[in-house]
């Protein structure tokens, strides 16, 4: 059984109507910017929510690695099972946390890979090690002891020399174009103040308060 949780009240920071932008990624890239004034150490780590095409869901953590109007975009291998759930159920959900600021934003929306010009790009500013990781690790595939992986990772360091690591084919990154962003600022009582923004058939962006 667990033990009771220690209670603490949020503080009383409150997120106004008034105060959201118009556009949902101009607050999101303002919260964002906050979190990072807080030094924390990953400000970009979300949880990345997918599922089977019959509607088994998993999670797990990733790192955001560029937005823009055009998106998220995180890279992995494709083949791992989080690539290949995108390839036969190409729609995502992310959720950033962070706790200093007792907020979250949730994003959901279609599923895209990026193009092979910014595969590549991305791959070559990766340290040396995580470059040779992505060749030795069939990602998310069962393996007889750490030391076959280890093998596995210096036999490719011995093939691929330090600056010259080509990116794997079955290596890339996904596009997650949001159709819907959640804005959420704790408060105290657990009455929190909730913000959704909804994309509408002609491309603007509708905004309501949800309750907590």
């Amino acid at each position: 059984m667990l033990r009771p949780l220690h209670r603490w009240e949020h503080q009383d920071r409150p997120l106004h109507r008034r105060d959201l932008a118009g556009d949902p990624l101009e607050q999101f890239l303002r919260w964002y910017r906050e979190a990072e004034e807080t030094g924390l150490r990953y400000p970009n780590a979300m949880a990345l929510a997918t599922a089977t095409g019959d509607g088994w869901p998993s999670v797990r953590m990733v790192l955001l690695r560029a937005v823009d109007e055009h998106g998220f975009v995180f890279y992995t291998n494709l083949e791992s099972r989080k690539g290949q759930e995108l390839a036969k159920n190409p729609r995502a959900a992310l959720l950033f946390y962070w706790e200093p600021l007792e907020r979250q934003v949730r994003i959901e929306g279609h599923v895209e890979l990026v193009s092979d010009v910014e595969a590549d790009e991305y791959f070559a500013t990766r340290p040396y090690g995580s470059q040779i990781s992505a060749w030795a690790s069939a990602q998310s595939q069962p393996i007889a002891s750490r030391e076959e992986l280890e093998q596995r990772y210096h036999a490719f360091a011995e093939q691929f020399p330090e600056g010259a690591v080509p990116r794997p084919p079955f290596w890339g990154g996904f596009r997650v174009r949001p159709a819907m962003y959640e804005f959420w600022q704790g408060r105290p009582d657990r009455l929190h103040d909730r913000f959704r923004y909804k994309r509408q058939p002609d491309g603007s962006w509708s905004i309501e308060r949800l309750q907590p």
